[in-house]
């Protein structure tokens, strides 16, 4: 692989391995994989109940004993940060979406103002119940990320390099990933994470590969993508080259939207972070719909 991808893997790994611990238990088989029911039910157990136990602590900590209201924490948590001086670049309103539906059980997903995305990881008989589940399992991730192990360090550096050039042999790839960590010095992992998905969608989309085919630097890369955020013009292009790829060869956009939605459905239900998964699924199904009205596209999968 060329640096540019290796620094996307190096990446993802590096987060992956940041997750909370109470995420960390949730069920992680992928599609064809067949765990115990009884092992997959006592993961899912241990996930609810290390939520809960968050939530409650923060109930505690912020609002004395009693019911919380995990919607009004959640959106009251960012708003404490942004009063405390956190750079948030489009205010801290917190996001909710429900996936249509008419019939339970009904899913929610929430995108925090940093950028992360998470869902309601339970089976919810109402929209109101999926709401506060994407809210628990938020609040937990926006609590575990104001500890001081979250921060990119001088020692998450050190140990995420060693990491990597175990598994990579070094080279352009690891520089690429040592000015990335360089550069978020100081930062939480959920804000690592933003520029990781990022990197993430240009590896999956082969715009890396395409950038390296037209002769830019690294560096030019890097410090294109380091500072922008994903947004509709990107979100287009994307879903142009794919769009232009199932011209070229039907059924591939088909395929790799239901890979696609069997990746968010299987994160989703582990507590997962789902920014890259719901774009990618996202991508897609706007690429759908220009194909449809794109007969004559060309390229290939």
């Amino acid at each position: 692989a060329d640096g540019l991808t290796a620094t996307a893997s190096m990446m993802m790994e590096s987060v992956r391995r940041q997750q909370p611990a109470a995420v960390a238990v949730a069920p992680s088989a992928g599609a064809g994989e067949e765990p115990g029911a009884g092992e997959g039910e006592r993961s899912r157990a241990v996930l609810r109940e290390a939520v809960e136990a968050v939530v409650k602590s923060f109930a505690k900590h912020t609002q004395g004993y009693g019911r919380v209201n995990v919607v009004e924490a959640l959106q009251e948590f960012w708003q404490m940060k942004q009063s405390r001086g956190a750079e948030l670049r489009n205010g801290a309103l917190v996001v909710y979406e429900m996936v249509p539906s008419n019939c339970p059980p009904y899913v929610c997903y929430v995108t925090l103002p940093g950028g992360s995305c998470f869902g309601s990881f339970q089976p919810c008989p109402t929209k109101a119940e999926a709401r506060r589940s994407a809210a628990k399992i938020a609040l937990m991730n926006s609590v575990f990320n104001e500890h001081p192990s979250r921060r990119i360090t001088q020692h998450f550096i050190t140990h995420s390099l060693a990491h990597a050039h175990a598994s990579n042999g070094g080279g352009e790839g690891v520089e690429a990933f040592h000015f990335m960590l360089e550069a978020y010095r100081g930062k939480s992992m959920l804000e690592f994470q933003e520029l990781m998905t990022v990197f993430q969608l240009l590896h999956w989309n082969g715009s890396l590969k395409a950038m390296r085919e037209r002769q830019c630097s690294r560096q030019e890369v890097l410090a294109h993508y380091s500072h922008r955020a994903l947004d509709d013009d990107m979100r287009v292009r994307m879903a142009a080259d794919w769009a232009g790829r199932e011209a070229g060869s039907p059924g591939c956009l088909g395929l790799e939207l239901g890979a696609a939605e069997g990746a968010l459905e299987e994160a989703r239900l582990g507590g997962r972070e789902l920014r890259f998964h719901k774009e990618r699924k996202d991508i897609l199904a706007l690429a759908s719909a220009l194909a449809l009205g794109r007969p004559g596209a060309g390229g290939g999968c």
